[in-house]
């Protein structure tokens, strides 16, 4: 005897549909279905009738489908005449899953969060006995759901990783190296199923294991989102996350399609929540429509928890004020150490190069642009409309340095030595320098004001006392008044960012 709470799975399937106005309700035609198909020597799995729909629904064998058809043709020949039956066909390639579920709506979600929508569903009630049909393109996937929801199975999540560069990578090893740790603690089975760079994409359904980056050198699929939709929807996988460690403004533009085809997005890539507003609000829209989500927490402060206290402050109508710190963790370092060392600003910034903090070209972080995108992804947290041309920047590059080659510009760094060393040397006594982001005025009305520059503060304030490549972000509230809440901490490196990506990970599968 099978158990009742073994998950009932018959593949090879048919829908045979009616479809017309008149006759749904009407006494004995359940009758004469049975008896055309009992004389036609056909099995009926079930017959279930859709008021909305106008119609009822027969599941056959599907070897039995097309005989199905043409019998029950026959068979209501007169009320097809005379418009009672509109038409009878068939739907093939589905499967049936019977299960017994206590929280049917709760596995409804679930299966609509994974683009998987029944095209029949047949409840006995009082038993919680549910039988639901689904494409075969669909039964393995839809089986999965249900072992996770039903049977509290480990739910599997995969992952595709975009970008293996520092944080790509390192994220990819704390994955692998925590799936065990976070499969008995958080019952989340994770699997990195593709990974790609801007050349190739490679997949592997069982999930990459430690000689991952051999399958990405030997990989045959162009690096290609719809090859990796094409994979996610041939191989049936569920609970899909993409996530995007590139600074790509290409990669950007495919949000939109993920999103559409059953993707979750984290990313550590700035550049799309500061694209004009309309794209920005655009892919709100997808996100919603889709029931998909899109978090980002890295995309300021690497690994420390701003995004999401700005946001649970906004929500929950505290009126933030003004929003002011230090961003960046390479100009952090830059201007922590020049200010308090007597080594030249070019050396200090050949450090910042040679530890990491920097981009591989310094003037991506000197020009201040970066800075100035996280500025602005925070004024979008707090509902403004504000653009990247609406922010005032203080380019700490001369101009005569903007456009030459980035090697000709590493080589020329000495040039900006005099410039700096005034600078520092005319500060007030016990002052020093950093790059802050300011967003201020009056932030309750469509706008506000964004400034992004190089001060001078003392050196016994919150900024003053900096340390290392750490970022500062002060958030002013009506409610603390003078005192901000402050978030202080690493804010740069590829373990403190691949950390926070992971996070952003783990909160989507935990919510899934």
């Amino acid at each position: 005897m099978k158990n009742a709470n073994e998950i009932k799975f018959l593949k090879n399937r048919s829908i045979i549909k009616f479809e017309g106005e008149d006759f749904l309700g009407e006494i004995g035609i359940d009758g004469r279905i049975f008896k055309a198909l009992t004389l036609a020597r056909i099995s009926v799995g079930v017959i279930s009738q859709q008021a909305i729909e106008n119609g009822i629904s027969i599941l056959v064998q599907e070897n039995d489908a097309e005989k199905a058809v043409a019998c029950l043709i026959d068979e209501f020949e007169a009320e097809r005449k005379s418009g009672k039956v509109s038409q009878i066909y068939s739907i093939n390639n589905v499967s049936v899953l019977g299960f017994v579920a206590e929280d049917f709506n709760k596995v409804l979600a679930e299966l609509a969060r994974n683009n998987v929508f029944p095209l029949l569903l047949n409840q006995v009630s009082g038993e919680n006995r549910v039988n639901i049909v689904v494409t075969s393109s669909q039964d393995e996937k839809t089986r999965n759901i249900l072992e996770s929801e039903i049977f509290k199975k480990p739910k599997t999540v995969h992952l595709a990783i975009i970008g293996h560069g520092n944080v790509g990578k390192t994220l990819i090893e704390q994955v692998l190296q925590s799936s065990e740790e976070i499969k008995r603690r958080k019952k989340i089975d994770l699997k990195v199923v593709a990974v790609a760079n801007s050349k190739k994409i490679a997949f592997n359904k069982k999930g990459f294991d430690a000689n991952w980056n051999d399958e990405v050198l030997s990989a045959e699929h162009s690096s290609n989102v719809q090859e990796l939709i094409r994979f996610s929807n041939e191989n049936q996988l569920e609970n899909l996350i993409v996530v995007d460690n590139t600074a790509s403004k290409d990669f950007v533009k495919n949000y939109h399609a993920l999103a559409e085809n059953g993707f979750d997005l984290v990313s550590s890539n700035k550049i799309f929540n500061t694209l004009p507003i309309e794209e920005y609000r655009k892919l709100r829209y997808t996100l919603s429509k889709n029931n998909r989500r899109y978090l980002y927490e890295t995309n300021v402060g690497a690994g420390l928890p701003l995004i999401d206290t700005i946001k649970l402050l906004h929500l929950s109508g505290e009126n933030i004020t003004r929003i002011k710190g230090v961003f960046s963790g390479s100009l952090s370092y830059i201007f922590n150490n020049f200010s308090v060392r007597n080594d030249k600003f070019s050396t200090i910034i050949g450090e910042a190069m040679e530890k990491g903090y920097t981009e591989p070209d310094p003037r991506e972080d000197l020009s201040g642009n970066d800075v100035a995108r996280k500025l602005l992804i925070l004024a979008r947290e707090l509902d403004l409309i504000n653009e990247f041309q609406d922010i005032n920047i203080q380019n700490l590059i001369p101009k005569n340095l903007l456009s030459v080659e980035k090697n000709e510009f590493i080589s020329r760094l000495e040039e900006l030595d005099e410039e700096y060393q005034k600078i520092k040397e005319n500060q007030e006594p016990g002052h020093v320098l950093r790059y802050v982001g300011d967003l201020h005025g009056n932030l309750q009305e469509e706008k506000g004001q964004l400034d992004v520059k190089l001060v001078s503060v003392p050196g016994s304030s919150a900024l003053g006392q900096l340390k290392g490549s750490d970022s500062i972000f002060e958030i002013y509230t009506e409610s603390y008044g003078e005192n901000p809440i402050v978030i202080m901490g690493a804010g740069a490196g590829a373990q403190v960012t691949a950390r926070g990506v992971f996070g952003d990970i783990l909160r989507v599968s935990e919510i899934k």
